[in-house]
């Protein structure tokens, strides 16, 4: 049973898109116990439609879709300016599914069968860490860091290099500031896990080597020299001042 309280705090609009009727009505149902207004869309292309036409506060999306898959759907809404956080289903147990869906920027995956408060707890975790972000909230109380040309403010949400703004998804924004505001420190890929996704993605260290590259390839001059995100080797990576 959730709290009155919780309720007037979770009021948020979902987009939940599945095609097996029962698991929508099922997720929807424990969703608006949360206060959440929650729209069902049983198909990719319907569910793509869906998501470009209002702005949800999540959208939580089955791989197996008829249409077009789940990770066709997580790249088409990866394209847009617009971030939404995306919860992916999949009923495939593979570790190139899991990964392909958080490669594709998926910032959670639960696997079928799930149990549902579980899926809620993950709810519940992806809306504080949004909030949490909006708030401008960091361990080290950092609302702004720069390095050279490159500046990140995260109350804005903003990436500035060169004077330019700098187009970074929110995963590749988090992990940057992260990096940028405990310059020097060195941390493994299971750290930065932990750290920017929020929560314990074991095994799916090589996902964090994807993101580095990605932001490499947008901040720094010669993304196979990077002087920026520093490799060290047999540990992970760390931020390092850049010199003009």
């Amino acid at each position: 049973m959730v709290k009155r309280g919780e309720n007037q705090i979770m009021q948020r609009s979902v987009l939940v898109i599945e095609d097996e009727s029962e698991i929508a009505e099922l997720v929807k149902l424990h969703l608006r116990d949360l206060g959440c207004q929650v729209k069902l869309a049983f198909d990719g292309i319907v569910g793509v439609a869906e998501a470009e036409a209002k702005n949800y506060d999540l959208v939580i999306l089955d791989l197996m879709l008829p249409g077009i898959d789940g990770l066709e759907v997580c790249r088409r809404l990866r394209s847009k300016s617009n971030y939404t956080p995306i919860l992916m289903l999949t009923s495939k147990a593979t570790e190139l599914d899991r990964v392909l869906g958080l490669e594709m920027g998926a910032d959670d995956y639960l696997t079928k069968p799930f149990n549902v408060m579980e899926l809620v707890a993950r709810v519940k975790a992806i809306f504080r860490r949004i909030d949490a972000l909006n708030r401008g909230d960091t361990k080290s109380g950092e609302k702004i860091v720069s390095s050279g040309n490159l500046r990140l403010d995260i109350t804005k949400r903003e990436a500035i290099l060169d004077g330019e703004p700098l187009e970074l998804t929110t995963k590749e924004f988090d992990l940057l500031f992260h990096l940028m505001q405990n310059s020097g420190r060195v941390y493994s890929r299971s750290q930065l896990l932990d750290n920017v996704w929020g929560y314990n993605h074991s095994g799916y260290e090589h996902t964090v080597n994807s993101f580095i590259n990605r932001v490499r390839n947008k901040i720094e001059l010669d993304p196979a020299k990077p002087c920026r995100i520093v490799t060290v080797r047999g540990v992970g990576y760390k931020f390092s001042e850049h010199k003009e």
